[in-house]
């Protein structure tokens, strides 16, 4: 998308992409090509970081570590 004006987020530099989240005008600085958002957005909505296979032997999906106290 072909946009004028200043970044919505820093202010300075030449907005040249709207967000397709939020819809925000931000400079090439501020805009996350392979979502399409502006990096505000795109940090909210990061992916938790991948889970090992460590985590997953419990038997559990729910991200909660659980110990036996005797």
């Amino acid at each position: 998308m072909s946009v004028s004006g200043g970044c919505e987020i820093c202010a300075t530099g030449d907005a040249a992409f709207g967000c397709d989240r939020c819809g925000k005008l931000v400079c090439d600085e501020h805009y996350d090509r392979e979502s399409g958002w502006c990096t505000e957005c795109a940090g909210e909505l990061r992916r938790p970081r991948d889970r090992t296979e460590q985590d997953e032997d419990d038997g559990f999906d729910d991200g909660v570590d659980t110990y036996r106290v005797d």
